[in-house]
């Protein structure tokens, strides 16, 4: 285990919640995990035992104990998983909305990587034994594609292929509001919200984002859009299109309180492509729409009319 320190000086602190507080002193931790650990006695204020919502005082001496993280048990669990694509080195997988990509605290069943345990016998282990075979991710609530390394040659071909930006990703997504144009980029850089740790926004000393996007059909009170991703930061999409004015139907943490209640935001990962790390021929698969977001279309068109 490892011991941080940090003594308060800083006024900006002072009055707020600590579980608040040292998510910004250090941005590799989140709100909930502080939380665990203030419960499990790990974070000491002034050699005292405190709770997650006590007030941060001037020149309170905090020390926190960080928790190692124990790597779980990964258990393969037959989720039907559907593989669009598998040779010896790579796979492309759909992952379906709601399904967590890999496991963490409160999913460590029903992943994508328990899926892939069952079904594909060899995967990649850079990432480590939580992780097998994951390259990149998409969110919870985002249905679609996904590419998968089986060994560690293709999981750093394939790596080098979304730093140097020349994977496709492609994404349809529905937005609130009616976008005035057929074509745009949105070239904003992202990182950690300054006012909630645990969302992401368009800020100055962010990394670079880019998101280009087309309309693909409009509504009165919404719009249909295809997103091409040139970097993928977390949430870029997201991001990108609440900054620009037009966030993204039923997103629960960047769209507008008023939104359609459709359980997480309107977006699905629809192609990928690239070229294998391998014997160097290009893959591109296209996933539509799943029938859920087909439906949602159906209804706004018979609204409309």
């Amino acid at each position: 285990m490892e011991t941080y320190e940090y003594q308060i000086s800083d006024n900006n602190y002072v009055g707020q919640r600590l579980d608040k507080v040292l998510p910004e002193l250090n941005s590799d931790w989140s709100r909930s995990q502080i939380q665990d650990w203030i419960k499990e006695d790990l974070v000491k204020v002034n050699d005292k035992v405190v709770k997650p919502n006590y007030k941060v005082k001037q020149n309170d001496h905090i020390i926190v104990t960080e928790q190692e993280v124990v790597e779980a048990d990964i258990t393969p669990e037959n989720l039907n998983l559907d593989i669009f694509y598998e040779d010896n080195d790579v796979a492309i997988v759909y992952k379906p909305k709601g399904m967590v990509v890999h496991p963490s605290p409160g999913h460590y069943t029903g992943t994508l990587v328990n899926g892939l345990m069952y079904q594909i016998k060899d995967l990649s282990g850079i990432n480590g034994e939580i992780r097998p075979g994951i390259v990149h991710r998409i969110d919870m609530d985002t249905s679609g594609l996904l590419m998968v390394a089986k060994n560690d040659i293709a999981h750093r071909g394939l790596v080098e292929q979304l730093m140097a930006k020349s994977v496709k990703r492609k994404y349809v997504a529905l937005v609130h509001g009616n976008i005035p144009h057929d074509y745009g980029t949105v070239d904003a850089p992202i990182g950690r919200n300054k006012k909630d740790r645990q969302a992401m926004a368009v800020v100055d000393d962010g990394k670079e984002a880019v998101t280009h996007f087309n309309v693909l059909e409009h509504f009165k009170d919404y719009t249909l859009i295809e997103c091409e991703l040139e970097t993928g930061r977390t949430h870029q999409i997201r991001v990108h299109m609440k900054y620009i004015g037009f966030p993204l139907v039923g997103d629960p943490k960047y769209g507008p309180k008023k939104t359609l209640d459709i359980g997480g935001q309107a977006l699905h990962a629809g192609v990928i492509g690239f070229e294998h790390p391998v014997t160097h021929e290009y893959i591109e698969k296209t996933a539509k729409l799943p029938q859920e977001f087909e439906d949602l279309l159906d209804d706004i068109r018979k609204r409309d009319a």
